[in-house]
């Protein structure tokens, strides 16, 4: 009687995990696989699918988040932001404003200014000036905060800015402050400042080492922002190219986007800490400049996967060319799809990625989808050492999306990420000759070049890329 009891059960779980997946699993490739094995190994089967098979982050991520930024905005006292229905732009790019109109909870913004920041050469002495001229507020949030020389120059300034009076305050990644010892926290010790850290592992009673904060934020007295890829620590000098340093760029902002930056740090804080602090009230905006901008939040919290989206319109809508820069390459279907019908259409597209990258396993999973770029016309290129972190994507010399996110899963399904939509000329043209700059020093590669490597290092690449959607 007991061995049949049990048999029922483990049917029962098999049919109700098999029924699960019917309903729940997009893809119906997925759908059916799972629903063979569990319904043709009772037990394990079904077992499987629970541990590996139900998105546990996404939806926990949602509940959490979604739930903490209603919230925010409640205990705030103030009515989010809305997106406008009158499109601003005119032309080609008129569907794209629509498009990202739907996806982003933010409206975009005229009379902004950008100026690019090469390595921590020229970004940290412009973020600490901005510390030391602070008066009023210094938030500040990113994944890495190293308590080396940069560290402890960055958590003295923002000492001293606390002991003026300043609300100084910073989040960091739980997890990415481990990367340094000890924890930079321990330099604000007996400071003013207050600080929190985003996700522990092991908040709320669960093991979480996923749903971390990618941000890179740093809003002054909510009038003047940074926003990139840099963290903060010595990785990011790059003068005379010592060992383990990181080239990137980072953004100085101005204009009314800021205010969408300091939204984004706010509705974070307010996760992180459960403290509820109210946004800048909205005010007229001398112009600071004519790029048209919006803050984009992106992470497995939103409604949409909106960068992935995103990326898929802004290749829909280029008529001239797309060029990519970014330091992990690891394509989803439909954003190989959509690159590869952009350059059937004409469109010149080109990738710029490392020549050697700081996380090997990462580049031999990009490596075994090159080819199908190639196939079809895309130009592929890898710039030599030191490892260049730098994220943008331009497109038609008139667009740029610059920020936190890589291309890789981590990025568009895991991590917390902010990113920049710019509609500007200038902006773009001057990240065109960046682009082009690193271009000209930069190899091609070929799909004949792809085809000769040799069969164990296919074999490796080809390996790494079965773990993609986790890497």
């Amino acid at each position: 009687m007991a061995f049949w009891a049990v048999v029922g059960l483990l049917g029962m779980t098999g049919l109700l995990s098999a029924g699960h997946a019917l309903l729940r699993k997009r893809d119906p490739r997925a759908a059916l696989g799972w629903i063979m094995l569990c319904l043709g190994v009772p037990g394990v089967g079904a077992g499987l699918y629970w541990l590996l098979g139900v998105n546990r982050i996404q939806t926990r991520a949602r509940v959490w988040m979604r739930r903490g930024v209603k919230q925010f905005w409640q205990d705030s006292g103030i009515t989010p932001p809305a997106t406008p229905v009158v499109s601003l732009l005119g032309g080609d790019l008129q569907p794209l404003q629509r498009l990202a109109d739907h996806l982003t909870r933010r409206p975009l913004l005229p009379g902004n200014r950008l100026q690019i920041l090469h390595n921590g050469e020229e970004a940290y002495p412009a973020m600490l000036a901005a510390i030391a001229g602070a008066r009023q507020s210094v938030f500040l949030s990113t994944y890495i905060f190293d308590s080396d020389q940069t560290g402890r120059r960055f958590a003295d300034a923002l000492r001293q800015a606390a002991a003026r009076g300043v609300d100084v305050r910073v989040l960091v990644d739980a997890l990415g402050e481990r990367y340094s010892f000890p924890p930079a926290r321990r330099l604000f010790k007996g400071s003013g400042i207050r600080t929190a850290r985003f996700l522990p592992p092991l908040a709320g009673g669960g093991l979480h080492l996923n749903l971390r904060n990618h941000r890179k934020l740093l809003i002054v007295d909510r009038q003047l922002g940074f926003t990139g890829g840099m963290n903060i620590g010595d990785r990011h000098l790059t003068a005379g190219s010592p060992p383990g340093c990181v080239v990137d760029i980072q953004f100085q902002v101005e204009g009314p986007v800021v205010a969408q930056m300091e939204q984004a740090f706010l509705e974070d804080w307010h996760f992180a800490t459960r403290q509820a602090l109210r946004p800048a009230p909205p005010r007229a905006w001398a112009p600071a400049g004519g790029a048209f901008c919006r803050g984009i939040s992106d992470g497995p919290n939103e409604e949409y996967d909106q960068l992935s989206w995103l990326l898929i319109g802004i290749l829909n809508c280029a008529r001239h060319r797309v060029r990519i820069m970014t330091p992990y390459f690891i394509p989803d279907r439909p954003l190989i799809s959509a690159i590869n019908a952009a350059s059937l259409r004409g469109v010149a597209v080109e990738i710029i990625l490392p020549e050697k990258n700081n996380l090997p396993y990462l580049a031999w999973a990009s490596m075994s989808y090159l080819w199908e770029f190639l196939v079809y016309g895309t130009r592929i290129f890898f710039q030599p050492p030191p490892f260049v972190h730098s994220k943008v994507l331009l497109m038609d010399e008139e667009y740029a999306l610059v920020g936190s996110a890589n291309l890789d899963p981590r990025s568009l399904r895991l991590n917390f990420e902010f990113n920049l939509e710019v509609y500007d000329r200038v902006t773009a043209e001057t990240l065109g000759r960046h682009f082009e700059a690193v271009r000209s020093r930069s190899r091609e590669t070929s799909l004949a070049e792809m085809d000769a490597r040799p069969l164990p290092v296919k074999l490796r690449d080809a390996f790494a890329k079965l773990f993609s959607p986790y890497l």
